[in-house]
């Protein structure tokens, strides 16, 4: 197992990113050596906090306070409001941790929720999200978004798309990317030597043969038939009002999902605080808790740190079993 520690982003700075950071500390100590890469400036008053030079320095640096490799910002962080001026600092600290985790001086990299609104109008963030731009920072075309939690995992073929716009990007070439990433992710990087994945139908009873709508029989099923003859063992097109109870769940390793909400209303009703997002596809590991940003009760400290500490034990473990 690789000794170098896992990188935490600092997120919006404004946002429950900071109190997070200090909480995931708190809870794992030097059991799970990390370091927050961004301004000491914006942590909670009194944090205890030990300012670090390299990430080498995190893991005994963690018997003492939260390892912060500082990243300065132009401005102070004022819980519930973004700051126009820090938009590109955050945007730079993804970056720094990309090139970090890239040359092997973290393990893995776990970000804190952006803002994107915020980027956009203060540092003219064009992308979509947090995946979108790691995939761009790490030279890879395609990558794939998993939701994980210890009671479900799963994919959306498409992600931050309008509805309407949905069956025409799901092409038979995205959706056979998307399952050869997620069935090979599940076999290097999650351990399970036969994945099983269950592959849901775009439309109400994956389209009743024809009835209600034809992408199940024109992209989905001729692609899952494809891949199968490759001995991938896929389920599907299924219905997918009837994928997601606890009968179903014992059924599949992860289950593949056409768009956005139908992916991610299952996960965020039956495990919220313990689902995980983890980018499937790129040169390293990279995984982020399943919330936003929370501006609402930003510096109140109410928030529940537990889906960072799953991200954070999460990525430590991908990184410990990827090649």
């Amino acid at each position: 197992m690789s000794a170098a520690p896992v990188v935490l982003t600092c997120g919006e700075p404004s946002g429950i990113g900071p109190e997070l950071a200090v909480k995931a500390w708190q809870a794992l100590g030097p059991a799970l050596p990390f370091f927050l890469l961004g301004d000491p400036a914006h942590l909670p008053p009194g944090a205890p906090v030990v300012e670090i030079d390299t990430p080498a320095e995190a893991a005994g640096a963690a018997a003492h306070g939260l390892p912060v490799l500082p990243h300065r910002f132009p401005a102070p962080a004022t819980p519930g409001r973004p700051a126009p001026e820090n938009a590109q600092a955050v945007v730079e600290v993804i970056a720094r941790a990309v090139a970090l985790t890239q040359e092997g001086a973290a393990r893995a990299l776990c970000t804190a929720p952006i803002h994107k609104q915020a980027l956009a109008e203060g540092a003219g963030f064009a992308f979509p999200g947090h995946t979108e731009f790691l995939a761009a920072l790490a030279g890879v075309e395609r990558v794939v978004m998993m939701l994980a939690s210890p009671l479900l995992r799963v994919v959306p073929v498409t992600i931050h798309l309008p509805l309407a716009e949905v069956p025409r990007a799901l092409t038979p070439d995205l959706l056979e990317a998307t399952l050869r990433i997620t069935h090979s992710a599940l076999a290097r990087q999650f351990g399970i030597a036969v994945p099983r994945i269950a592959v849901a139908g775009l439309n109400p009873h994956a389209g009743e043969g024809g009835r209600m709508g034809h992408e199940e029989i024109e992209v989905i099923a001729p692609v899952l038939a494809r891949l199968r003859d490759e001995g991938m063992d896929l389920r599907g097109p299924l219905s997918a009002d009837t994928m997601f109870h606890a009968a179903a769940r014992a059924g599949y390793d992860a289950a593949v999902a056409m768009y956005h909400d139908q992916a991610l209303i299952p996960i965020k009703t039956l495990d919220f605080d313990r689902g995980v997002n983890v980018t499937l596809g790129l040169p390293f590991v990279r995984t982020s808790p399943d919330h936003g940003t929370a501006l609402d009760i930003a510096g109140q400290g109410r928030a529940n740190p537990s889906s960072t500490l799953e991200a954070l034990r999460l990525a430590a473990h991908l990184a410990s079993r990827k090649p």
